[in-house]
This record gives C-alpha cells, structure tokens and sequence, in this order.
C-alpha cells in the first residue's frame, strides 16, 4: 500500500471534445472540478459524460499522473484540458493496464479494474499545446471500470494493486 495524493476530480455532463480541433471545444456545463465523487460499480462517476453509457462500461473512470502533466508546454494544464476523471500524485498509474487497484479518500476503498490506456488525441495539441499529444503518448493515463462503490474525494488517499497484471 502506498500514500498518494488525489489532486483533482472530474466530473462532466457533456462531452467538450467533439469535431475538429481547430472549431474549439464546446461550453463547459457548469463548474467541472468537484471535491468528491460518487462511484457507482460497474457504471462509472455520477454526473459524468461516461457515467453508465454501454459503450465505455469497461472505460468509465480514466485516471492519470500528476507528474506526466506536459507542464513544459502550458504550465496551466490540468484535468479541465486532459479531459482524464482522477489526477493522481505519487503513483504511475499507467504501469498498472491490466491490474484492479484500490484507491481509498478516507470513505472506504474503490476497486477499480485498470482496463487499457488513455491514449491522447490530437485535442491534447490544440487546448495544451503543440507537441501535447506526442509528449503524452504512452502516459496519458488509463481507462478503467469500477468494480466497487464508493466515494473519492480530493487529498490524501491509500493505494494498493489488488490484483497483479494479467499476463499478456
């Protein structure tokens, strides 16, 4: 078990990266970033644009880390740009595809299956900045089904591998 850090939630409504880059993304609903999050097994973060949608069950919750933030190209870049749910600190979430991980804020552990990459899309280079995308790939996060419910929230947290990689 590890202390990491949950720097940033979030959760949205609307799916903000439709069509071309160059048209700009969409209005945001409504504040994005939020404190806490409820997770619900099987169906992702309520309020979200992924939340219970068949074609990302397996992909509901997309995590990544803090410290593969292209910050060199846009010092400001966070959840709201990367568009990813959970922003963690102290772990190297993408060396877990393939593996279930814990993730406890203090309400009791999430279980979440770590099911492939995120892989950045040419977006990254339109809202971060050019060269985003490439300074992303291979660490832009991973895409996950949550197999517990629960709540995550912003701060410190415990996280555990429950279950080590499936071999490939």
């Amino acid at each position: 078990m590890a202390v990491v850090e949950v720097v940033q939630l979030l959760v949205s409504p609307v799916h903000r990266y439709m069509g071309r880059p160059s048209e700009g993304p969409a209005e945001a609903a409504g504040p994005e970033l939020v404190r806490s999050v409820e997770v619900r097994r099987n169906l992702g973060l309520v309020g979200d644009r992924y939340y219970a949608r068949p074609a990302h069950r397996d992909a509901a919750v997309t995590l990544m880390a803090a410290e593969n933030l292209p910050l060199d190209i846009n010092p400001h870049t966070d959840l709201t740009l990367t568009r990813r749910n959970v922003l963690l600190r102290g772990v190297d979430i993408d060396a877990y595809v393939g593996s279930t991980v814990s993730l406890d804020t203090g309400a009791g552990p999430v279980l979440l299956a770590v099911r492939r990459p995120a892989r950045p899309c040419a977006w990254m280079d339109a809202v971060i900045g050019p060269g985003a995308q490439r300074a992303l790939r291979g660490k832009g996060g991973v895409r996950c089904s949550p197999l517990s419910d629960g709540m995550l929230t912003v701060g410190q947290a415990e996280f555990a591998v429950v279950e080590e990689r499936n071999p490939a």
